[in-house]
């Protein structure tokens, strides 16, 4: 068994400074120490996949991330690992605890998955060992750990066991900064309005977003591909997975690097995905995070087979979250307001109706997603 400090400032001197999670039992004193630690950064997500995109985001700022979970947690965070820090090369350290292992008396939920844990990770091509429990161990396993994220860029998981850390107290619960929200301001389009294309919308955004001073995350489907064929730019980067968490991993960059305006391109069915983000929004979202949802009330990209947006007030939603700043809006216009707002108290919304549809022949992104993501931290003048 060690104490939580031992690893947590080891950890530290490997350049390891930001934690996202979900917690459990197993984690419990490591998270505590890190929350006590008013230099490091703890993001408490809304379930495991949020995690590791916003740790991912982290990373891609510049920031060396870990994304703590429990193992019956693991398949809400298969997608990100699969689809986002597996196929953009984004190295994270990955703590996951096993309940439920073999030989281990545990809740009858735990069985299944403490059992193929391993195996888990292993379909997911993604190495592991177990947590060091001996303070002596710590080093050389995070020499291992960062010896494959330098090589690899991709992530690497600790398997932590029952009893691993020592019990450590919860010295404090910070306050969230939480801004007064403004009231939700402007209409949605109306049945038989005309809707502004997305590429129209995206036209605005790409006017509104300096090279340097900003950065454009678009989800995955149609926005990306438009995004890319409108103006590829170097601030940009397209999600061409992991869906529902282009928020996610905005809100982690933008924790990471308050120097860029950070502008989530989202789309309804995405938005809807993990909508338990929006809450984590409301709750950190800095200044400089603007979050646009683009609404067709389709899923566009797969046919437009209906979404079930028609009655979603998405800016009565973040509104509600907590988010500082939430608007709706009816025209392209409104877009340039949104983008040029004051941004002193904290994040914003709008909820924009679109038409389906896209651009003719829309041809997909030139570069692959490890070159996009390395163009980007390249931008920020980020080490990879």
């Amino acid at each position: 068994m060690i104490n939580a400090q031992a690893f947590v400032e080891a950890a530290r001197g490997a350049g390891y400074t930001w934690y996202a999670g979900v917690p459990c039992s197993f984690l419990t004193p490591f998270i505590n120490y890190v929350i006590g630690d008013d230099s490091l950064v703890y993001l408490s997500s809304a379930n495991e996949g949020d995690a590791v995109a916003a740790a991912a985001g982290a990373r891609l700022g510049g920031k060396r991330a870990v994304a703590m979970m429990q193992n019956s947690g693991l398949g809400n965070a298969v997608s990100p690992l699969t689809s986002l820090t597996h196929v953009f090369r984004i190295p994270l350290l990955v703590i996951c605890t096993h309940r439920g292992a073999p030989g281990v008396q545990d809740e009858p939920q735990h069985e299944l998955m403490g059992q193929i844990t391993g195996q888990m990770f292993d379909t997911m091509r993604i190495p592991w060992e177990k947590f060091p429990d001996r303070a002596e161990d710590i080093g050389d396993c995070l020499a291992r750990v960062e010896a494959y994220c330098s090589r690899e860029q991709r992530p690497y998981a600790l398997v932590m066991q029952k009893g691993a850390v020592a019990a450590h107290p919860l010295s404090h619960r910070p306050a969230l900064p939480r801004a007064p929200a403004r009231p939700v301001r402007g209409d949605l389009a109306r049945d038989g309005d005309r809707r502004p294309s997305r590429a129209a919308a995206l036209e605005r955004v790409i006017a509104g977003t300096p090279l340097t001073e900003s950065v454009v995350i678009a989800t995955t489907g149609f926005t990306g591909r438009e995004l890319s064929a409108l103006a590829d730019r170097a601030n940009q980067l397209y999600m061409v997975g992991s869906m529902g968490c282009a928020s996610a991993l905005g809100l982690g960059l933008a924790l990471a690097r308050p120097d860029q305006h950070v502008v989530v391109v989202d789309g309804d069915g995405a938005a809807l995905m993990r909508m338990g983000n929006i809450a984590t929004l409301g709750a950190y979202g800095p200044p400089n995070l603007s979050h646009l949802v683009l609404d067709n009330e389709a899923h566009d990209s797969t046919g437009a087979q209906a979404t079930v947006t028609r009655t979603v007030d998405f800016a009565a939603i973040a509104h509600a979250a907590g988010y500082a700043d939430a608007q709706r809006g009816r025209h392209v216009e409104d877009l340039d307001h949104f983008l040029a707002r004051s941004r002193a108290d904290g994040a914003g919304l709008l909820h924009l109706k679109i038409r389906t549809g896209a651009i003719d022949s829309l041809p997909r992104p030139t570069l692959q997603p490890p070159e996009v993501a390395q163009r980007l931290q390249a931008h920020l003048a980020v080490r990879a």
